[in-house]
């Protein structure tokens, strides 16, 4: 019997919560979405010398493409998922989707950069809706033991897209011009429709008695802990990503940055892949665990500078501690959240953005003052912050219990 009439829920999703089985097919198309998500804002950075030479512009200007989404996925993130929380969820996935099909194929058509940057900035803008309700979907397929696993299985897109699909998607681009890895996306993107709406529930929006003003939603307690630590954890990891090619240039290791690159991938989905068998019971457990070992590995990165295997295996920890955080900070902000989930993810997706490109700027800077080696003891300092900030908030934000 399908009850979305009553509840919002789906039959499908009924027994799911019923059984305590996790709704794979559903999890997998929100993967997915998240897939397409990532490749479609990284992608250009793989393609910039094809790109620029195939418009005439600069690789500097080509490189726009990825500011413009990053400015579109921040201008849309709070407003854009404030003013749609009362949409039904499935219909807001398929319009989002319908939305990267567009741009993408206006991108992959574009006949002049003007053009591109249009139609990037409004895939950001996708982006930035598809965040802030893609956890809060995934968390009503399940009931409350199974709701971290069904954010890491919806999560996992995103490192897989940055370990597999932008190295995949280059190597499409170089082979067959650049506007032929945008087609791709578009072409997986209508297979995704499809999929969505064969197999994902749906579920009501939230009850306009029930939307907190957006003030209000910041000042729940918990909420801005959480946001504290996205802010500073991401910083962390973008100083070091961003300029990860003249990191390993200045400890020599400047002919292997693809491979330090893999192997950074393959071990983030294997910590999203341990985040999600254990998240449901240790959520702040694994934060600690994860912000330690990030510490670890910076420590590693500045003693090791000389020692390429001190370098491999803080690469590892890096990427073993880092690929589960989006899983685990979202879950803390949905906890925190409650009711107010979906704008709460919203605020995440915003801070994580402004922590990219705060992260760019502040490794410029490093450079600029200091050298590459300065890098491990900033972020050793940041990461000890989150660490303490994570200690500090045992009652609300990264609790001991999960609420929901």
């Amino acid at each position: 019997m399908n009850i979305s009439n009553s509840t919002g829920i789906s039959g499908t999703a009924a027994a799911n919560a019923d059984t305590g089985r996790l709704p794979w097919a559903a999890l997998l198309a929100l993967a997915m979405a998240a897939f397409i998500c990532i490749f479609t804002e990284t992608i250009p950075a793989g393609l910039l010398p094809q790109i620029s030479e195939g418009l005439a512009v600069s690789e500097g200007m080509a490189g726009q493409l990825v500011t413009l989404y990053a400015i579109g996925s921040v201008a849309a993130a709070i407003p854009l998922t404030t003013a749609t929380r009362g949409w039904r969820r499935k219909p807001l996935l398929l319009t989002i989707m319908m939305g990267f099909f567009l741009f993408n194929s206006a991108t992959a058509l574009s006949s002049t950069i003007t053009m591109m940057l249009i139609a990037r900035f409004f895939a950001g803008v996708c982006g930035g809706v598809l965040w802030g309700m893609a956890a809060g979907y995934a968390r009503r397929m399940v009931p409350d033991v199974l709701k971290g696993r069904a954010m890491a299985v919806a999560m996992v897109g995103a490192p897989v897209a940055m370990a597999l699909g932008v190295p995949a998607g280059t190597l499409l681009g170089t082979m067959t011009g650049w506007r032929a890895a945008f087609g791709v996306m578009s072409l997986l993107t209508l297979l995704l429709v499809a999929w969505i709406i064969w197999k994902m529930p749906d579920f009501a929006g939230q009850l306009a008695e029930k939307r907190l003003p957006l003030p209000k939603v910041f000042l729940i307690k918990g909420v801005r802990p959480v946001l504290a630590v996205v802010l500073i954890w991401v910083l962390a990891h973008n100083i070091l990503y961003t300029y990860i090619a003249p990191y390993l240039a200045g400890v020599g290791l400047a002919g292997r940055v693809d491979l330090i690159l893999l192997i950074f991938g393959v071990t983030s989905i294997a910590g999203i892949w341990i985040v999600g068998m254990y998240i449901d019971r240790q959520q702040r457990s694994l934060v600690l665990i994860s912000l330690a070992g990030f510490a670890l590995a910076s420590l590693l990165f500045g003693i090791g500078s000389n020692q390429p295997l001190f370098i491999y295996l803080a690469v590892a920890v890096w990427g073993l501690t880092f690929g589960g955080a989006g899983t685990l900070l979202q879950t803390a902000i949905a906890e925190a959240a409650g009711d107010s989930a979906d704008i709460a993810q919203s605020m995440l997706v915003t801070s994580w953005n402004l922590a990219i490109g705060a992260g760019g700027l502040t490794g410029a800077l490093l450079l600029g003052v200091m050298n590459v080696r300065s890098f491990p003891w900033v972020l050793l300092i940041l990461i000890l912050a989150a660490w303490l900030i994570t200690y500090q908030s045992k009652k609300y934000g990264f609790t001991t219990k999960q609420t929901n």
